[in-house]
């Protein structure tokens, strides 16, 4: 990594942060770390959905479906995303929640990069979310 490349397997290394692979949370030097930008590699099994809604989003936030069928949920809309390619983009103020219909593999780009966002995992710490 000292000539400001990294290379990975998006597969491994989001294990490290619940899929978030780069952002302000990456350590300053690292290539991973951004202020502008977030990028997760989400695999969730069937049945996985997000513990909390989010609220107050001060982000906007792009959600590409890899594989599976994978359910976004909006105040008032639900959007159901099942062919590879399709996506939902969001922006700030829109709450949200997530639920995978079927073993599912999203990506997701969220801008800026801003800390204080987490949400607590089964053992109850917290990690980027």
């Amino acid at each position: 990594m000292d000539d400001g490349v990294y290379v990975g397997s998006a597969d491994e290394d989001a294990a490290a942060n619940r899929g978030w692979l780069l952002g302000h949370f990456k350590e300053p030097g690292d290539p991973r770390h951004s202020d502008a930008v977030e990028v997760k590699w989400g695999v969730h099994p069937r049945g996985e959905q997000r513990v909390q809604w989010v609220k107050g989003e001060v982000r906007t936030a792009l959600l590409v479906l890899v594989s599976g069928r994978f359910r976004m949920e909006f105040p008032g809309r639900s959007v159901l995303l099942e062919r590879q390619g399709d996506y939902v983009v969001w922006g700030q103020g829109v709450d949200h929640s997530w639920c995978a219909e079927d073993d599912s593999v999203v990506m997701t780009l969220r801008w800026p990069s801003v800390p204080g966002y987490t949400a607590p995992d089964e053992e109850g710490e917290t990690r980027p979310e």
